[in-house]
């Protein structure tokens, strides 16, 4: 856990910054709209790209999830003040605009994912963008997701493949031709590991919907009990 870090005064809550971070709090202040700020959602550069992905909400007290891109900017969030592992979560930008509703759907002793776009979940008649299914293999500490795009088709398609082991954070993104997409593992400074709450995630794939792989990213630290 990072105990460590800088408190910034904000308008109603008090944010934390950690000193692994290395920004000043002219960064931090763009979370309150203080600047402006503009972060794309798609790129087309095939250099791959990294992000910082912190399991915690920069509001003390909050549980969530922050987001950094390689300039220590915040570019996604999740905030919720509710205990961890919540039923539905949503993925906001840095200014708050919504970009996923994640819900958790049980069926029998099932738990898969839904996400909807731009907060659609409120209409029934709208399909959900995407959903996440777990592959099950029993007496097996491999975890697999398998992620089917929905979009305005009549039928899904499948899209992706969450890889990992139960109880870890690190894990791979795989597209339906089994193609490295993303991976994430713990965040080195300096040379020094840090929490499990921090990792480091690379996009190798950069010609993708970012907000699109955050939620992804969001519904697995989920299933695996993380945020």
């Amino acid at each position: 856990m990072i105990k460590e870090g800088h408190k910034v005064s904000g308008k109603e809550d008090r944010i934390f910054c950690p000193k692994w971070l290395k920004v000043s709090f002219s960064s931090i202040s763009l979370f309150f709209g203080g600047e402006s700020a503009c972060f794309p959602c798609m790129t087309a550069d095939s250099n791959p790209e990294t992000f910082t992905v912190w399991m915690k909400s920069l509001i003390m007290q909050g549980n969530g999830l922050t987001v950094f891109n390689g300039n220590g900017q915040i570019v996604y969030r999740i905030d919720n003040y509710d205990e961890k592992s919540s039923r539905e979560v949503f993925l906001m930008d840095l200014r708050g605009k919504l970009l996923f509703t994640l819900r958790r759907k049980r069926i029998w002793f099932l738990c898969d994912w839904e996400g909807y776009k731009d907060g659609g979940v409120n209409t029934e008649e709208i399909k959900p963008f995407f959903r996440v299914k777990r592959v099950l293999k029993f007496i097996s500490k491999k975890l697999r997701c398998d992620v089917k795009l929905c979009g305005g088709e009549s039928r899904p398609s499948f899209g992706y493949r969450f890889e990992g082991i139960w109880g870890r954070t690190a894990f791979r993104i795989l597209d339906s031709h089994g193609g490295l997409v993303a991976e994430a593992k713990r965040k080195q400074s300096l040379g020094v590991q840090l929490g499990e709450d921090v990792m480091s995630l690379v996009l190798i794939q950069t010609n993708l919907d970012h907000s699109l792989l955050m939620a992804l990213v969001t519904v697995y630290l989920l299933i695996q009990h993380r945020i």
